[in-house]
């Protein structure tokens, strides 16, 4: 399934049903006298966030939603019945934006959460509505009210607990394929990730969502590469590993490149917690792991920083572990904010 993480739709909710304008005409009855129904209401537009979905691809397809309408107001005082409401399933982590790709409209984050994105119109009312003492046999009967109708941009965040980052080629996928399930594209050449790939990790009693994007290069927030699309997927995430490649000659410098484009992104992404791991260390000798570590965490301003190996598992399990920490904690501080939502009696 091709991954579409940015999708422009038009909604439209369903217009009222039209009143009716009906009189009395049975057989041997004396006196008549106005029984038009009610029109309808139209039906809502509602945006539902449901699991099994992490791609925005079927709004490529269909672009435009719109909800039925009410129908009209019948005689004997029936009122028409209401239009559906028409129900848009997206991924958990959804943004919806205004047409001016501002304004932020709804952000579902909960598997069920739902919002509605345009109220159907109200339908008329019939001539028996309009029954008086001095107008007895009123000839009017209201349309229905249109429904909303507008353009929408639907931006997708995927939900994960930890993102990796790093140059193009740094083992990020390689990384994400030893511990967990995921099978991202894996190739000896930049830029093999081209869409952000998510993976469960079960590590040491508990699991987490690691997420891996497309490699950043300098000049990333102005559009170099593959640009920092991508990044918005970590937005959510606890923390960061910054997987460094160690068998290049300045990791310093690739370091200081991708902290660089994380400051000129924003969004609080600079400010997040941190792991520095310098990576590929089996390629590497041990005097070079030492002298490019010792590197890496002066251009970090950390006491020490990992060494691992995607590719032999070296490393592996004491990433996952200070990885775990993070996750908990986080999910801790989460759980606590909840809790005082509850007792402080918001929704």
């Amino acid at each position: 399934m091709k991954f579409l993480d940015e999708a422009k739709a038009y909604i439209k909710s369903g217009d009222g049903g039209n009143g009716c304008m009906s009189f009395r005409r049975e057989k041997f009855i004396e006196f008549g006298g106005p029984n038009g129904g009610d029109g309808g209401r139209g039906g809502d537009v509602v945006a539902e966030a449901v699991e099994g979905l992490n791609t925005l691809i079927d709004f490529r397809y269909q672009q435009h939603f719109k909800a039925a309408r009410g129908t009209h107001g019948k005689g004997r005082n029936m009122t028409g019945a209401a239009g559906a409401p028409l129900v848009i399933k997206v991924p958990v982590g959804t943004q919806i934006l205004a047409d001016d790709k501002e304004t932020l409209v709804a952000e579902l984050l909960e598997p069920g959460q739902r919002v509605v994105l345009a109220t159907g119109g109200d339908g008329g009312f019939g001539n028996a509505r309009f029954k008086t003492s001095t107008n007895r046999a009123p000839r009017r009967a209201d349309p229905g009210w249109p429904g909303e109708e507008r353009w929408l941009w639907l931006r997708l965040k995927l939900i994960a607990d930890a993102g990796l980052v790093g140059l193009p080629n740094a083992g990020k996928s390689t990384l994400l394929s030893v511990v967990s399930r995921a099978r991202p594209k894996v190739a000896d050449y930049p830029f093999t990730t081209l869409h952000p790939v998510l993976g469960v990790v079960h590590a040491h009693g508990s699991e987490f969502v690691l997420a891996d994007i497309p490699g950043l290069i300098e000049g990333a927030h102005e559009g170099a590469g593959l640009g920092d699309r991508f990044l918005g997927h970590v937005e959510r995430c606890a923390v960061l590993v910054h997987l460094v490649d160690g068998t290049q000659e300045d990791v310093a410098g690739a370091y200081r490149t991708i902290r660089a484009e994380l400051d000129a992104y924003g969004h609080g992404l600079a400010e997040k917690p941190e792991i520095v791991a310098l990576n590929k260390i089996d390629a590497l000798a041990p005097e070079e792991i030492d002298s490019r570590a010792a590197a890496l965490a002066t251009a970090a301003g950390v006491d020490q920083v990992l060494r691992l190996s995607g590719a032999t598992g070296d490393g592996v399990d004491a990433l996952l572990a200070v990885l775990q920490q993070h996750v908990v904690a986080a999910q801790a501080a989460r759980a606590e904010a909840e809790a005082a939502k509850i007792v402080g009696g918001e929704p």
